[in-house]
């Protein structure tokens, strides 16, 4: 058994009722095996990344304490997925969704494998990831960019808004 870590998962949804799949996947991320939700982030909505021509998405983030590895955690995280009607086969990329669970964040590790990349490799380049990675962890660090509330602080949060 590993020792406990803490891993940020970023959430996303923008089919059906997102904000209620989005909290919904929060309830199952605390009762994932070895793993507990320490800290959930406000929803926010945001403008779709990648095809624009879609439904705003609902997002956010979750910190968990867990004991998982990370590739098992990201399996865990897809099971949840598939359980909530996606078929990532069959999704146009960066398409709508309806629900979406990176794995942001493990520990300090930096990992290069097939399938998982930690930290998310585009992390630093979202705002609707960072905003609400900041508001639950203030002095999260992304391994080899730096403070999370750094990089957060000169990216345009334009189109993005906390609900609630």
């Amino acid at each position: 058994m590993i020792d406990p870590v803490i891993a940020f998962v970023g959430l996303g949804a923008n089919l059906g009722d997102s904000p209620a799949t989005v909290r919904e996947a929060m309830r199952a991320l605390d009762v994932l095996p070895q793993t507990r939700l320490l800290r959930a982030s406000r929803l926010y909505r945001s403008r779709a990344w990648g095809v624009e021509t879609q439904p705003d998405f609902i997002n956010a983030v979750a910190m968990l304490e867990s004991r998982l590895p990370a590739r098992t955690l990201l399996d865990e995280l897809l099971a949840i997925e598939r359980a909530h009607g996606r078929e990532r086969t069959a999704e146009v990329r960066w398409g709508p969704r309806t629900l979406d669970l990176d794995l942001l964040l493990h520990g300090d590790s930096i990992i290069d494998e097939p399938g998982l990349r930690v930290p998310h490799p585009h992390l630093h380049e979202r705002a609707f990831a960072l905003l609400p990675l900041v508001e639950v962890a203030p002095d999260a660090v992304i391994p080899g960019r730096g403070l999370a509330r750094d990089i957060a602080a000169v990216m345009a949060g334009e189109g993005i808004q906390a609900l609630g």
